[in-house]
């Protein structure tokens, strides 16, 4: 790794613009052209310095003001089943499973839904439930957003969205 992967690195550690050219910044930043900015995260990704390249929409600026997630009840013995089934469904961001705490919290499993309002997060958790025929559940439906800084503090998001 030489100075301009360093350079490249930091200038997408945070994020490139959603942009038919996203990697152009970095490009005409360093001088060079955008394959090769491509090109060295590619070696950078195969070395391992980089596990992977993503991206993550914030839900409520793409219009998802009604952020849920759904903990549910199943028997042990079918969580795996259910869960199949349940993130299999597009409704479904995550699904996972956590162990239960007896007399406490009986929920091993938990799906995150993102939907435009109220009445499509009950409407998508009704179809789940009948789907795999999950009664137990709750839903809880955010109403604030957090956003870790970069100096470790949480602090409120701001912007469209907030406090939905």
């Amino acid at each position: 790794m030489d100075g301009i992967d360093r350079e490249i690195l930091r200038l997408t550690q945070d994020g490139i613009g959603i942009e038919e050219r996203p990697f152009l910044h970095a490009a005409r930043t360093l001088g060079i052209s955008e394959e090769e900015v491509v090109g060295r995260l590619e070696r950078l990704r195969d070395a391992g310095v980089i596990r992977r390249f993503g991206t993550r929409i914030n839900p409520r600026k793409a219009g998802f003001a009604a952020n849920a997630m759904v903990v549910w009840s199943v028997p042990r013995d079918r969580a795996a089943a259910i869960g199949t089934a349940m993130a299999e469904s597009p409704d479904v961001t995550h699904c996972y499973e956590r162990r239960t705490v007896p007399g406490r919290w009986e929920y091993n499993l938990y799906t995150v839904l993102h939907c435009r309002d109220r009445e499509a997060v009950l409407r998508k958790v009704g179809a789940l439930s009948r789907a795999t025929g999950a009664a137990d559940y709750r839903i809880i439906i955010s109403t604030e957003e957090f956003k870790r800084q970069p100096s470790g503090r949480i602090e409120p998001a701001t912007g469209p969205g907030r406090g939905q």
